[in-house]
């Protein structure tokens, strides 16, 4: 990939699983967080260094209720975030 990247999750809204997609553009510490609409973090996805490329992560949110979640991509200095919604 030649940029940072982060994709809409699919689908969405999603009962109980979703798929969210991500691409680096070079190596380096990569943090995948979801929070609620309270600002509070309920899941880390990613915590780790990745090599360039794009990457698909699935989160089983069968343990949460239902509701819009935030999901966060920091690579470096580089921070993007969208929004889900939990529907059960």
């Amino acid at each position: 990939p030649e940029h940072f990247a982060l994709e809409q999750n699919y689908p969405n809204p999603f009962n109980p699983t979703t798929s969210i997609q991500y691409s680096v553009a070079k190596s380096g510490p990569v943090l995948l967080t979801i929070y609620n609409v309270m600002g509070q973090q309920v899941a880390t996805l990613v915590d780790g260094a990745k090599s360039p490329g794009t990457y698909r992560i699935s989160w089983d949110a069968a343990h949460m209720a239902s509701g819009i979640y935030y999901y966060r991509l920091q690579a470096g200095s580089a921070v993007l975030t969208r929004q889900m919604t939990l529907i059960k």
